[in-house]
């Protein structure tokens, strides 16, 4: 909502800055003062919020709506969505197999399943996706930390092999620097995760392979979500002309969008980036109230 006047127009923002009130403290004297106003703004506010963010849901623009300052709950949030067509619309592509599981490789254990996680660099996962181009099809490898769902490597190439499996994880390796012996990573048992390149490279930086079980897609889940995320947030509706083009626009919304914006149920409604950040200060309060403690004796 503005307000308008001789002098234009001026966000309630900058109106609230110019009279020393809060947002949250404006937002709850209008629902109080106008009932039929707050509908009206919040009907607003619900509106540009999902329409910057399309594939959100009722939950995500709920809680938006809180860091804006509406004291609202998810149900009114719901029923306002539902009666004016902006519930996020979901549909199943097709997808093909970029599984070739069907090797001679040594195949590992699961050491994923039931694994209790406590902090980053504990699990990572890895899969690989097909991307449609302009006139072929390029495939995306991406590992992700599956404490803070945080996409930590990725790579994107027009041919299935192993090179762009091991791209990927170079680039989470060299992005974490993990201590040797505190990773398991978790894939699918593809050819590119079970051959001896990859596990070569895995063992020279002590990272405990671990693959799925046979037909189980859970076991994965958490790569395979981001998959989805992708597919639908991304790369669905998109022409990409060629590889570079693809991997300008997948890089942006892996870097920018999904790490440093999208909102995670599981993470308390925090980007990865906003969630891993929160870790490190974590750490960092019990060595700062040490040091600001002084000398007891």
């Amino acid at each position: 909502m503005m307000a308008s006047g001789l002098q234009g127009v001026i966000s309630i923002e900058r109106m609230c800055r110019l009279a020393g009130v809060s947002r949250a403290g404006y937002y709850r004297h209008w629902q109080v003062s106008s009932p039929r106003r707050e509908e009206a703004g919040l009907r607003d506010a619900i509106q540009r919020l999902a329409l910057a963010n399309p594939h959100y849901g009722y939950r995500r623009i709920s809680v938006l709506l809180g860091r804006e300052g509406w004291r609202v709950n998810h149900k009114r949030v719901l029923r306002l969505m539902r009666e004016d067509n902006l519930l996020c619309l979901r549909k199943t592509g097709f997808v093909p197999i970029t599984t070739a599981s069907r090797h001679s490789w040594h195949v590992v254990p699961n050491l994923a399943r039931g694994l209790h996680l406590t902090d980053i660099d504990q699990l990572w996962v890895a899969d690989i996706t097909y991307v449609h181009l302009a006139e072929e099809f390029a495939y995306l490898a991406v590992v992700l930390d599956a404490f803070s769902r945080k996409v930590i490597g990725w790579a994107l190439a027009t041919q299935l092999k192993v090179d762009l499996a091991i791209n990927a994880l170079d680039r989470a390796i060299t992005a974490r620097r993990p201590a040797r012996g505190s990773v398991i990573h978790h894939s699918d048992r593809g050819v590119q995760y079970a051959c001896a390149d990859y596990a070569v490279r895995l063992k020279a930086h002590s990272i405990e392979p671990s693959m799925s079980r046979i037909g189980n897609p859970y076991d994965n889940a958490k790569a395979e979500r981001f998959m989805r995320t992708l597919k639908e947030e991304e790369v669905d509706g998109r022409a990409y002309r060629d590889i570079v083009d693809a991997r300008t626009h997948i890089g942006e919304f892996i870097e920018r969008v999904y790490n440093g914006q999208r909102l995670h149920s599981a993470l308390d409604y925090l980007s990865p980036d906003d969630y891993e950040a929160g870790l490190t200060r974590l750490r960092q309060e019990p060595l700062t109230a040490i040091q600001n403690s002084g000398n007891c004796y």
